[in-house]
């Protein structure tokens, strides 16, 4: 066993030597061709020749100022906020000891949330919460007043004793699609009160059943309100049966009589992702036209109408007695 060291030690410097001289390019010739050329596998220096250029790093915000833009992710939507990114091109960090977005269709500042340090060459995010009233529009379903991809809004970063005024780029247009949703919600809602019942019926009990839901449009007794449902969409978990959507075409009055709108709905899906993934699983998308009582404003677009708790609790439990998942 003493021997041993001497002998491993041997071993792995043949061995070392041996790869050196595969990895070794031999001479060329008299014409320039080295062996290489008539192997048949490939040279491992090829290889370099097919690298991708790795992404360059991001530069950072210009120098000497800052810049802003605005940004909403599935869970600040969910969380009713955007949110106002700040970049840093001075030479120091900026301590904010406030910040407010400006922006005439939401009629007054919003003063941004979790206020931190922006180190010198960095960006944060500051929360906005979205407000209940934006400024409405008759005709909500047109594109924004100030065009995709811009935004007349400023945000004002108080720091230092001094405040700085910084134009907000808006590239995917987060103000404008939350005041066309937000005020199609309040306009619809002076008309009738959509809302998803909390049962499910189903034609047969088990595996293989087909469930009904039903959106009730209840309406709110104004005199010369109307809606059109267009179309209802279903969710990863659940689908109109037998049909890519469920087409309704049901007009609702707003002095009129209480609507209420049966949807065939099967599983979308039956794997254990489609249950654990749910969360938008009872959030339904409503297609429709309204004409407000009164003013006589006019509007068109999609809302979200989510189910209670309980309904939701009841959709989802038919969905795994239909999958022949239930418990």
């Amino acid at each position: 066993m003493r021997g041993a060291g001497p002998v491993t030690s041997t071993a792995l410097l043949a061995v070392t030597l041996t790869l050196a001289a595969g990895c070794t390019t031999p001479p060329p010739d008299a014409r320039g061709n080295t062996d290489e050329g008539t192997s048949s596998s490939p040279s491992p220096s090829a290889s370099l020749f097919t690298l991708s250029p790795l992404p360059q790093p991001d530069s950072g915000p210009p120098p000497g100022r800052l810049v802003a833009d605005l940004r909403q992710s599935s869970r600040d939507a969910a969380l009713g906020r955007f949110q106002v990114w700040v970049a840093n091109g001075l030479d120091a960090p900026v301590r904010p000891s406030a910040i407010w977005y400006d922006d005439p269709r939401l009629r007054r500042p919003i003063g941004a949330q979790r206020l931190r340090e922006i180190p010198a060459g960095s960006e944060r995010g500051y929360p906005l919460a979205e407000p209940s009233r934006p400024r409405c529009l008759a005709d909500v379903s047109g594109p924004s007043a100030a065009g995709a991809g811009t935004a007349p809004g400023r945000v004002r970063v108080r720091f230092a004793g001094r405040t700085v005024r910084v134009p907000v780029e808006d590239e995917a247009d987060v103000v404008a699609r939350f005041v066309a949703r937000r005020c199609l919600e309040r306009a619809v809602a002076r008309v009738a009160d959509l809302r998803f019942e909390d049962t499910v019926g189903v034609d047969q009990p088990g595996e293989g059943s087909i469930g009904t839901l039903v959106l009730v449009a209840t309406p709110t007794g104004r005199a010369g309100g109307r809606l059109l449902v267009e179309t209802v969409s279903g969710t990863p978990l659940l689908t109109p049966y037998a049909a890519p959507v469920w087409r309704v075409g049901q007009p609702v009055r707003s002095d009129g009589a209480v609507v209420r709108l049966e949807l065939p709905v099967a599983p979308a899906r039956c794997d254990g992702h489609a249950f654990m993934e749910s969360g938008g699983a009872t959030a339904f998308k409503v297609r429709l036209r309204v004409r407000q009582p009164g003013s006589g404003g006019r509007s068109a677009g999609a809302l979200v109408v989510r189910m209670s708790q309980a309904g939701a609790s009841a959709a989802i439990g038919f969905a795994r007695d239909s999958c022949g998942l239930g418990g």
